[in-house]
């Protein structure tokens, strides 16, 4: 039986050959441990370095607008939302995209294994199971224990914008509450809210991993970066670490496709999905939209109806 990769390696090599593309996106083995990294094959002798598994977490759609001529891109269900997404927002042409569709079980979240082993010196993945050597100590995970919490909440690891699909489709289960975390998290009072985002943006280092890896976070200028107003100083402070990830949130409000991108490349650790799951919460309850589904339903704040809701504007 054919395997996923060399699916993916064999339709690589053909659209490179022929001459379809200039360049195919995809994952190859990273110099650490379970780390995956983007690459660019743009000759047919080079495919045989892509690779597909749980350790391909980057967002690829990232480096589409970046990376010019014509373009192949192996694309996990949000990847391919996205893409849908900069295509809605004009960011892409889609006669210049090849999209690779294969459907995703999760990518693997480093910081639970290190957790137990300490640092990773060496790994390897066979068969659902993680075999770890560890600084600390040497264990065996199963993949369920160490998947990436945005993962375990996913509702659509297959693309949903493709023009192949490599391998078989994942069956989705209904979720019965698909923000179980976000409606924790607001019952919770007044004070305890508080105190825990003071908390996680004690950690913030404002170093900006999180808008960097984001797909969506493309302005040539973000507007903590603006001199004229002024919005942050250039020091690190916990309220001005708030307003930095409150104002980027809000900013991705409708558009978000909960890839996770941002929480994996945060070095400190810092809850930023707390944020952006509670804006996804709203946008999904007052306008009925998700971000990246169609091509035919734009983002819930590029259009205006007189039947919005505006009880978030006006108190009766």
């Amino acid at each position: 039986m054919t395997s996923t990769i060399d699916e993916l390696r064999k339709t690589a090599r053909q659209l490179l050959t022929d001459g379809k593309v200039d360049v195919v996106i995809g994952y190859e083995k990273g110099s650490l441990p379970l780390k995956a990294t983007p690459c660019f094959v743009r000759s047919p002798q080079d495919v045989d370095k892509l690779i597909w598994d749980e350790t391909c977490e980057n967002n690829l759609a990232a480096f589409v607008a970046k990376t010019s001529g014509k373009k192949a891109i192996i694309a996990k269900g949000c990847d391919s939302r996205a893409l849908m997404v900069l295509l809605q927002e004009n960011q892409l042409a889609r006669e210049d995209l090849y999209i690779i569709g294969v459907s995703c079980q999760g990518v693997i979240d480093q910081r639970k294994i290190e957790t137990e082993t300490g640092e990773i010196i060496a790994a390897s993945l066979a068969d659902g199971k993680i075999s770890v050597q560890g600084i600390e100590c040497d264990k065996v995970f199963s993949f369920t224990e160490v998947k990436d919490i945005t993962c375990q909440t996913c509702r659509y690891p297959n693309p949903v914008l493709e023009d192949v699909h490599i391998g078989g489709s994942i069956e989705v289960t209904e979720q019965a509450t698909a923000f179980a975390d976000v409606i924790d998290m607001e019952n919770k009072s007044d004070s305890e809210r508080k105190a825990y985002f003071k908390e996680q943006m004690s950690k913030c280092i404002r170093c900006y991993a999180c808008r960097n890896v984001c797909p969506l976070c493309y302005c040539q200028e973000c507007f903590v970066d603006c001199n004229s107003p002024k919005w942050l100083t250039g020091g690190v402070d916990s309220a001005e670490n708030l307003m930095f990830q409150t104002g980027r949130a809000l900013h991705l409000a409708g558009r978000c496709v909960e890839c996770g991108a941002c929480s994996r490349a945060c070095p400190q650790g810092v809850d930023i999905r707390a944020l952006s799951r509670k804006v996804n919460k709203d946008v999904k309850e007052m306008y009925n939209h998700e971000s990246g589904l169609t091509e035919e339903v734009k983002p819930a704040l590029n259009v205006y109806s007189a039947d919005d809701p505006e009880a978030f504007l006006v108190k009766e």
